[in-house]
C-alpha cells in the first residue's frame, strides 16, 4: 500500500541532492508549516487564504507532503471561487494532517542524522 501522506521517493531525491543540508531542509520545512498554518488560521480575507494555501500547496509538494498539498489545493480552490463556507473544517483538516506528518518529517531528520553521524566513523 502506498503512503498517503507522504511520498518517501521525493524524500529521497531531496536526501541526495541535499546531502549534509538535508536535515536542515527538514527542520525549515517543518518551521515555515508552522508559520503558514498560522497565516491560514487568521487569514481574514479570500485573497490571503488563497496566497498562504498556495505557498504552502507548493512546500507541501516539493516536500513529498502529498496529502497536505491535495488540502492546500482544494482551500486555494476554494478561495479563488470566493466559496468560503466550511472553511474552517478544511484549515482544520490542513491542521491535522501536518499534525500526522510532522512526527514522520522529525524522524526522518533523526535518521539521517545518524546516518551522516555513522557515515563519517567510517
Amino acid at each position: 500500500m502506498a503512503d498517503t501522506h507522504l511520498d518517501h521517493n521525493v524524500l529521497s531525491a531531496l536526501q541526495e541532492v541535499m546531502e549534509d543540508e538535508y536535515p536542515a531542509l527538514l527542520d525549515t520545512f517543518i518551521v515555515d508549516s508552522e508559520e503558514r498554518l498560522r497565516l491560514l488560521r487568521k487569514a481574514d480575507d479570500a485573497a490571503q487564504l488563497m496566497n498562504a494555501a498556495h505557498s504552502f500547496k507548493g512546500s507541501s509538494s516539493n516536500m513529498g507532503a502529498i496529502r497536505l498539498a491535495e488540502l492546500c489545493h482544494e482551500l486555494e480552490q476554494r478561495a479563488k471561487q470566493r466559496s468560503l463556507s466550511g472553511i474552517e473544517q478544511l484549515v482544520g483538516e490542513i491542521d491535522g494532517e501536518f499534525a500526522l506528518v510532522r512526527p514522520l518529517y522529525e524522524a526522518e531528520r533523526l535518521r539521517s542524522l545518524a546516518l551522516h553521524a555513522t557515515a563519517r566513523r567510517f
